[in-house]
């Protein structure tokens, strides 16, 4: 086994190694230098667009995508091939993209590995499974009036310049809302590139133009001229931190500054008489030019190494190095992590050094293994831990295990050691050693990896269908593998050739009983296919109603949807339903649906009382329910303040009830024809008088018409009317006492009988204060016994009367009570009847 040390190449006082990930990536036909690329974060795809001196003359293209190196090809001279390839970082062909919005202008990823592509006409497509399924939205601000020039990307958002220099910029994918950035200055725009927002202090993107001979910074609000001397400048790169700016001047110079252009770290001059084509950051530390097969990388202090290709070379930056994309290989180059140096380091007398020797001993079965540990017994433990953070930034197996064998040795010997991280590591490197294989194409760093995370690593192996290896991924990390079976049967759904019937019961025998699966997923799959009745089936075995319901709506299946919701129980969930069907269809089919569904047509009912009156009256007509249609129009005349509107919303209701032969529905109608003819006699009495009567009950129609004295027309609405008699008289005798008529009282006291007897008129005259008129009363109320009518006598004041009353029942006991009331000439006479009596004794 060589020397890990090998492709070490010393840069000042670091270490770069070159390592060696793929080899016979591309086919040798393919020319790239003609194409520009793009790669993913964290060892993600690769993609490939023709450059954009060549997009004027074709409207298509094709990109190649590899995994990790997946490539995106733009091939416009070929129409029928447009479109893009994904391909593993091996050559795995993953999938063709047809491409058909004209002329591509940027090509870029997002963190979790989404595919912008910007169109010369500022469309944006941003594919988010690998598979072509897109979205798709609009940069505006002139984009298509203008026409986009460029994009610089960043994880999460892009910039793109139009050709008049304006900015448009898109910070999320999920929501995009593009922003036109301040405008910059008009003049020749040399080069430009972005810092991202997580890197600012203003918290928004910035642009960095190199435009004339100085730099402009511009963000959402201000462009600001940085006054910088020694442009103009062909090439400006950010490092991944954000801190520094690297410059590449016209005359061959490269510039390292502070990203806010206060201090210069450092310069370097290339000698070459053409600018590099491309100017990137190798981690934080270090930057690379790129020619067409000549690479330099510029460490601190001008310190420099040069690399040079067979062919045409292509850089692709990522957190912690940079990818070198040829037709023949792909590599990663990166700083020496400290860990490495101090084990690899030729010469290196570390503890960890002097642990692996030791390793190296023991199989040897050399004493020098134990005068190793010896010598570092009081660093052991940081020579393992060293060892073990080493071993993950091994690309190589041989010598991850050489480096864990020393790490689980020196363990071995130390009395109390957590093995923990050493644990971890062997779990991490056997993840990262199975996706770095040729036929999953993900060449992961162990850094890439802790800041990808195993979920989202999950999800690029499902975006490649490599679904057997994300199941033993997840069942060895002990993650939950629902979204697998979930994304495996979204795929089976799309993409099976077989019959539906068929499918569906492989899917269902698959995902059935296992824990977290959601058909609705899968069964949306289907029906975004074409296959409604395959997502009709797979949603039959959905647990929860609410994840039923929208997609069968969605269908159309109406009546299964909101049986659905019925079966429930969740009324909620129906309410909505029911919403959302009563904005889609017919009154006549929406009412159609609730025959037969009591609970549906209750909870419309409950909800239309307070908020549609029509729909309330469709529903009761619907139903054939006239009576409640009627009582419905009863209340809005209720509410109404015009008497003709009212009078005739109770016409409405008595039509409504005319042909029923029900003897409620009956009364009903009698009723509401008689509120009609009262309505308009009250309009009639409002004309003809200054006194108000509509809105009055009946009652007190004719109370109002006698206390006004209209005796006579009072008589006639009761006639009309047929109020009853007992109604007629108390209405009568009220309004009489209230207008204080006592004359027409007395002439109603000499009539023999009353029909609510006499005693109300007693009370009544006798409230209003008229004593004398009240005893007329008394006499008449025959009915009552001679005590009753003895205190009627009394409250009129009449004590000799109420003695009489007594005496004629000769109730002595009820005299001498009265004897104490009376006064005057009334005591005597009640003393002269009590003497009577017992003289009689």
């Amino acid at each position: 086994m060589s020397n890990p040390t090998a492709d070490w190449e010393q840069v000042g006082d670091r270490f770069y190694r070159k390592v060696k990930l793929y080899d016979a990536i591309f086919d040798q036909d393919l020319e790239l230098e003609n194409y520009i690329i793009a790669g993913a974060p964290y060892g993600g795809a690769i993609g490939i667009c023709e450059s954009p001196h060549s997009f004027s003359h074709s409207d298509t293209a094709l990109a190649l995508y590899r995994d990790e190196g997946k490539l995106h090809n733009y091939r416009a001279a070929q129409a029928a091939k447009s479109g893009i390839d994904i391909y593993s970082c091996s050559g795995k062909l993953i999938r063709h993209i047809k491409w058909d919005k004209g002329s591509i202008r940027g090509l870029g990823w997002s963190e979790d590995e989404r595919l912008l592509v910007v169109s010369e006409d500022g469309t944006v497509r941003c594919y988010y499974d690998l598979q072509g399924d897109f979205t798709q939205f609009s940069l505006g601000f002139g984009a298509e009036k203008h026409k986009v020039k460029a994009c610089r990307f960043w994880p999460s958002g892009f910039v793109a310049i139009l050709a008049n220099n304006h900015l448009v910029a898109v910070t999320h994918y999920i929501e995009p809302r593009p922003k036109l950035l301040a405008i910059p200055p008009g003049d020749e725009l040399h080069s430009w590139t972005i810092i991202p927002p997580a890197y600012t202090l203003s918290r928004s993107v910035e642009v960095l133009l190199a435009v004339g001979q100085t730099i402009y910074v511009v963000d959402a609000s201000e462009t600001e001229d940085r006054v910088l001397p020694n442009g103009p400048f062909k090439h400006i790169s950010v490092s991944p931190n954000g801190l520094y700016v690297t410059l590449y001047t016209e005359d061959g110079m490269v510039w390292v500054i502070t990203s806010d252009f206060q201090n210069k770290i450092g310069e370097y001059e290339s000698k070459a008489k053409t600018p590099p084509k491309d100017v990137q950051w190798c981690g934080n530390d270090a930057v690379m030019l790129a020619w067409e097969d000549e690479v330099h990388l510029i460490g601190p202090n001008g310190a420099s190494l040069r690399y040079y290709f067979d062919g045409w070379v292509h850089l692709l930056p990522d957190i912690d190095g940079v990818r070198l994309v040829t037709n023949d290989v792909c590599e990663f180059l990166q700083k020496v992590p400290d860990c490495t140096e101090h084990v690899f380091k030729l010469g290196s007398s570390s503890p960890a050094s002097v642990l692996l020797d030791a390793v190296d001993q023991l199989e040897k079965k050399s004493p020098k293994a134990d005068e190793n540990i010896r010598l570092i017994r009081s660093n052991l433990p940081d020579a393992v831990g060293t060892c073990v953070q080493a071993a993950g930034q091994e690309f190589n197996g041989h010598w991850q295990k050489q480096l864990l064998k020393a790490a689980s040795f020196g363990k071995s010997i130390l009395d109390l050691y957590s093995s923990d991280d050493f644990v971890d590591m062997c779990e991490t490197l056997r993840i990262l050693n199975a996706v770095r294989d040729y036929r999953i194409g993900l060449p992961l760093s162990y850094d890439q990896y802790r800041r990808l995370t195993s979920e989202k690593l999950i999800q690029r192996l499902m975006n490649r269908h490599e679904y057997l290896l994300a199941f033993r991924l997840s069942d060895y990390l002990r993650l939950p593998t629902n979204k697998i079976h979930v994304h495996w049967a979204s795929q089976k759904v799309r993409t099976s050739t077989e019959d539906e019937d068929t499918i569906c019961n492989a899917v269902v025998s698959k995902l059935n009983n296992k824990p977290g699966i959601s058909f609705e997923v899968v069964a949306r799959a289907a029906y975004d296919e074409g296959r409604s009745h395959l997502a009709t089936e797979l949603l039959n075995h959905e647990t929860r109603a609410g994840k039923q319901v929208p997609l069968l709506l969605a269908m159309e299946e109406d009546e299964i949807a909101l049986d659905k919701a019925l079966e429930s129980g969740d009324t909620d969930l129906v309410f909505f339903v029911l919403l959302q069907l009563k904005k889609k269809l017919p009154l006549a089919s929406f009412f159609r649906l609730l025959t037969n569904r009591p609970i549906a047509t209750a909870i419309v009912e409950s909800s239309a009382k307070g908020q549609d009156q029509e729909l309330l009256k469709d529903l009761y007509y619907q139903d054939d329910r006239r009576l409640d249609g009627a009582n419905l129009l009863f209340s809005e005349a209720l509410n109404q303040t015009v008497p003709q509107t009212k009078a005739d919303k109770l016409k409405l209701a008595a039509k409504l009830l005319g042909d029923s032969k029900d003897p409620t529905s009956t009364f009903y109608s009698r009723s509401y024809n008689e509120a009609q003819a009262l309505i308009r006699v009250q309009a009639s009495l409002d004309h003809d008088s200054d006194t108000h009567y509509s809105g009055l009950s009946l009652n007190e129609t004719l109370l109002r018409l006698i206390k006004t004295g209209y005796g006579k027309r009072a008589a006639k609405l009761q006639s009309d009317f047929k109020v009853p008699e007992k109604t007629w008289w108390w209405v009568r005798l009220r309004g009489l006492v209230a207008k204080r008529d006592f004359g027409e009282i007395e002439e109603v006291s000499k009539q023999k009988r009353s029909p609510i007897g006499w005693e109300p008129f007693f009370n009544e005259v006798l409230g209003a204060g008229n004593q004398k008129l009240a005893g007329l009363f008394v006499p008449k109320c025959t009915g009552l016994s001679a005590q009753e009518r003895s205190e009627m006598w009394v409250k009129c004041g009449m004590v000799a009367k109420a003695g009489e009353e007594l005496a004629k029942v000769k109730d002595v006991n009820g005299l001498e009570e009265l004897r104490a009331k009376a006064r005057g000439g009334e005591a005597a006479e009640i003393e002269r009847m009590i003497n009577q009596f017992r003289s009689r004794k």
